[in-house]
């Protein structure tokens, strides 16, 4: 065990963050690394151990993270979005979560072989997949719209829904099942459940009221917000055990349906608090596990339990759900299947079983081992293998990166349209219908919509796109809409023109911080790259082989050629910018704005060539 406390929390945040970054560099399921490296500083090497080192300090911090991480899910639940969800997404979120509720519950009492009382919290907690596990896995299989959006919605509506379902299940089982506990003191939690959702609701009016009144100013709102939830979820559950976790939510729940101009700021803020906390709690519960607990896991009635998890009970409350909507065969075997359980689950299981166990249920030492069953397995088995059975489906849509490009004028959808010509998922996306029409011509996808406007989310499918280019003629605009995207495309994917100097808004002057990276040059602007294409500039592909190497191309190139991007052998996609010099190997294609002397040039060569064989030809 370590000897110096501060040496142990440093290496959970380095573990937890690193673990993080190493499965967004190789692509692999978060949970699966911060899993192994857990058990690795933990039972397996005995480096540390959480809950003894940190004493009774392990349990506060446990339920303050719980508290945080649903109140960032719960500031995604508002009730607009909802009802505009359509039949399945409702069916799925309420009758299929009730159905897999009660099923689950069932499993595990008579396969896992635990109490009423324990099995009837864990089937609410484990209805959760929740948006930290599906997301990645959506952004990671790249499926069409309609399988992406029920997936997504179940995961962002259920995520709350899970721990407060097992909070009135605790109770009402303490009840039926304890002496200690009366029809009365069922009564008092009922009302105290009540005055949580109220003081929750005043909490998040509260904040709302002096965030539009100017009362706090901005740098404040964020860590206001933060103290905020922990003083919701403190003070609610030391009125009351149990019931912070619903005031919490239902701060959020109110924060997230005011429409309040700060909410995008503090989702963000939250978003990120939440991803620290979910990484270091995860460490810190792993960790904590001893070598029993893992030997639990292999037991053959925990074994069961996930089997039937995984291959009856979800399929069957999807199939159950969803009789009678307009869903497919395919889509209701891909939804049915990929239900992976995150650390939402985990992390609130854990919670629940302590408070079980300290109320005399001994089986509920079996629950983290039970959990972190069905938590490693279903994420495994579902991220590697989403991807394979949605292509299998034909669920799958296009697997190259997308771009999604704002503006339309002649460059971006020339753009758009060679991006679609070599199979590259794209779309145009602007306010105007005047602006629209060119790319209604060149037959390329296009969105007509503000794309700032929060309903962009639910109108327009994200899942292809992996780049942003904001290409408009007002360079203000294209640094908000780059900042905009920042959190959800990442800087390095996304682009903006650089600054027009004829015909821009003047602002030269722009922190180079705000918005993402310059697009090719800051030599090239919008008001230049549309000029080049009604001069006739075209775009022009070229293939790089070990005969016409990239050096070669580059030799060749007509001047005044403009490097746009280079598509990989692995399909990925590049853009040039000043600050990354790209170089092509053998086997990927360079794209370039072309003059047309170049083009003109290699026709007339192709011509002299057919010319000289058909001489050929004729002297034969």
């Amino acid at each position: 065990m370590s000897d110096s406390l501060l040496l142990e929390i440093m290496l959970i945040g380095a573990l937890g963050v690193g673990s993080q970054w190493l499965s967004w560099r190789y692509r692999l399921p978060a949970i699966v690394v911060m899993s192994v490296a857990g058990l690795l500083v933990g039972p397996a090497l005995g480096i540390i151990n959480p809950n003894e080192d940190f004493g009774d300090l392990y349990r506060p911090i446990i339920s303050v993270a719980v508290a945080i991480i649903l109140f960032e899910g719960s500031l995604n639940l508002r009730l607009q979005d909802i009802k505009g969800l359509g039949r399945p997404v409702f069916r799925i979120v309420t009758f299929g979560a009730f159905l897999s509720w009660i099923l689950g519950s069932l499993t595990a009492h008579y396969v896992g072989g635990l109490s009423w009382a324990v099995s009837f919290v864990i089937g609410g907690v484990f209805i959760v997949t929740g948006p930290t596990v599906i997301l990645p896995l959506l952004r990671q299989s790249k499926l069409k719209p309609r399988p992406a959006k029920i997936l997504k919605w179940e995961g962002i509506i259920v995520d709350p829904i899970g721990p407060l379902l097992a909070i009135f299940a605790l109770e009402i089982i303490l009840v039926l099942t304890n002496t200690g506990h009366s029809l009365l003191s069922l009564l008092f939690f009922l009302l105290a459940s009540l005055f949580a959702v109220i003081f929750g609701w005043a909490f998040g009016r509260g904040i709302g009221w002096m965030f539009e009144t100017g009362h706090v100013p901005e740098y404040l709102k964020s860590p206001l917000v933060f103290a905020a939830v922990i003083a919701c979820f403190t003070i609610a559950d030391e009125i009351t055990h149990e019931t912070g976790l619903l005031a919490v939510t239902a701060m959020g729940m109110t924060l997230a349906n005011i429409r309040i101009s700060s909410i995008q700021d503090m989702r963000h803020f939250k978003e990120n608090i939440s991803i620290l906390l979910i990484s270091t709690i995860f460490i810190m519960l792993t960790a904590s596990l001893t070598r029993g607990t893992l030997l639990q896991i292999f037991r053959p009635e925990i074994i069961g339990y996930v089997l039937l998890m995984l291959f009856i009970v979800r399929p069957l409350s999807i199939f159950l759900s969803t009789i009678r909507t307009d869903l497919s065969k395919s889509e209701k075997l891909l939804v049915g299947w990929i239900a992976p359980r995150g650390i939402v689950a985990l992390t609130v299981s854990g919670y629940f079983a302590s408070i079980l166990y300290d109320e005399g249920y001994e089986d509920a030492a079996l629950v983290t081992s039970i959990t972190f069953a069905l938590v490693f397995f279903t994420v495994v088995a579902h991220g590697f293998s989403i991807s394979w059975l949605a292509g299998k489906l034909n669920l799958s849509a296009e697997g190259r990166p997308g771009t999604m490009i704002i503006g339309s004028n002649s460059f971006t959808v020339a753009l758009a349209k060679i991006l679609k010509d070599m199979d590259i998922p794209a779309i145009v996306s602007d306010s105007s219908w005047q602006r629209l029409s060119k790319a209604r011509n060149a037959g390329v996808n296009f969105h007509h919509g503000e794309i700032l406007s929060e309903q962009t989310d639910y109108r327009v499918d994200m899942t292809p796109y992996d780049y942003l280019i904001s290409a408009t003629e007002f360079d203000s605009y294209n640094a908000l809409v780059a900042t905009a995207f920042v959190p959800a495309f990442g800087r390095n994917n996304v682009f903006k023109l650089s600054i027009q100097t004829e015909r821009g808004d003047q602002v030269e002057d722009l922190d180079p911080t705000i918005a993402g990276r310059v697009l090719f040059s800051e030599e090239i602007s919008l008001e230049g790259l549309c000029g080049k294409i009604d001069d006739g500039y075209v775009m022009r592909k070229t293939n790089i082989t070990d005969q016409y190497t990239y050096p070669d191309y580059l030799d060749d190139r007509a001047h005044g050629t403009i490097l746009l991007f280079v598509l990989r052998v692995s399909g990925n996609v590049e853009y040039y910018t000043d600050e990354i010099k790209l170089k092509a190997e053998p086997g990927d294609v360079v794209v370039s704005l072309t003059p047309p002397s170049k083009e003109v040039n290699k026709i007339k060569a192709k011509l002299d060539q057919q010319h000289q064989q058909h001489q050929e030809q004729g002297n034969q």
